[in-house]
């Protein structure tokens, strides 16, 4: 049975991940910092710090890992703390690659970021476009990857770049979009809403995790939807299926990305640099690359997905409200000042 390492497995994505590893028939370890409610017969769950030296060397020890994926992240608008962001997203990551040189692990599987840009390029993104990153998160991302190319005679490192992840149960920042569609208020878009920014589903995520892990490839890859549509066809889908009061209505571009700038430098938003500058350009990752070495293609389209986290979202808002020590995306995200614009609408 082979047995496998999942880091930040009590998390969105790394919860989704688990449970693919475990129907496959495999043994999970699934360290996380926050608890994991999860049950299994061939899971194992630790609550512990992935910068933890001694315990994460424990369990490489124990185990004998035939895989690591790497999950584990915190979020810029999760903590206050952006030095313990720092260390977790950073120092975390070499604690693991190190470990999995000790250890003989073959396949290392990061899970980085399109917060590796601050701006969109007019076209889609490749994997060989120099990152620029614009605030600590995407900054740490970039790191982690640089930790990890220094491993590549140790393990076969693939590393593969997402946009948004989305599926039931993401909740998150999204859970602000989801509370006025819900409540049939106005959903604004940043100027005319015609910008394109792709997601990718939790699902196919998780099955490129699984190709790279079983192809041993050792590469960099984008991953994201195929057929994106704009933000402003993407909200009004859901407002549709929900037979929602609500509507798209729009924001001026540059004083509102001004206004938004400025709380976020107050302390007045949770919506970062990378968030206020997205919200209103395109992004679009090329995933040619992908396809063609992994045979990976994507399922569900953004319209499709959002409308998945929609659903579970109005389904289980009684109880998603009572959540405590649970990762970021799988808790609302507080609004801030955000809520002015809710009572607004």
């Amino acid at each position: 049975m082979t047995s496998v390492l999942v880091t930040g497995g009590a998390g969105f994505f790394g919860g989704l991940l688990k449970e693919r590893l475990l129907k496959d028939g495999g043994e999970v370890v699934g360290l996380d910092i926050v608890p994991d409610e999860a049950r299994h017969p061939h899971l194992i769950s630790v609550q512990g710090d992935i910068c933890d030296e001694t315990l994460v060397g424990e369990l490489f020890a124990r185990h004998k890992f035939e895989a690591v994926f790497h999950c584990a992240a915190v979020l810029a608008h999760a903590v206050k703390d952006k030095n313990f962001l720092w260390k977790s997203n950073v120092d975390g990551t070499r604690v693991l690659a190190e470990a999995a040189r000790r250890n003989g692990v073959r396949s290392f599987v990061f899970t980085s970021s399109n917060c590796l840009w601050g701006r969109g390029f007019g076209r889609p993104v490749r994997e060989d476009d120099p990152p620029h990153p614009i605030e600590i998160y995407g900054r740490s991302k970039m790191a982690a990857e640089k930790i990890l190319a220094g491993y590549t005679n140790d393990f076969a490192a693939s590393i593969i770049r997402c946009p948004t992840i989305i599926d039931e149960g993401r909740l998150g920042l999204l859970t602000i979009l989801f509370d006025f569609i819900r409540e049939g208020r106005k959903v604004w878009v940043v100027g005319d809403g015609g910008n394109r920014y792709q997601f990718i589903y939790a699902q196919d995520l998780a099955d490129a995790c699984l190709k790279a892990m079983r192809s041993g490839a050792r590469a960099t890859f984008n991953i994201g939807s195929d057929n994106v549509k704009s933000l402003r066809e993407v909200y009004q889908f859901v407002i549709d299926r929900a037979a929602s009061g609500a509507r798209v209505a729009s924001l001026p571009k540059a004083p509102t990305l001004a206004a938004m700038r400025a709380a976020y430098l107050l302390g007045l938003s949770p919506l970062g640099p990378y968030q206020y500058k997205m919200i209103a350009e395109d992004f679009i990752f090329d995933t040619s690359k992908i396809k063609a070495a992994l045979g990976w293609r994507p399922t569900l389209t953004n319209e499709e997905m959002l409308w998945k986290a929609y659903s579970y979202y109005t389904a289980n808002a009684a109880e998603i409200a009572r959540r405590a020590q649970v990762s970021a995306h799988r808790q609302a995200a507080k609004m801030g000042i955000i809520r002015l614009l809710k009572w607004l609408s």
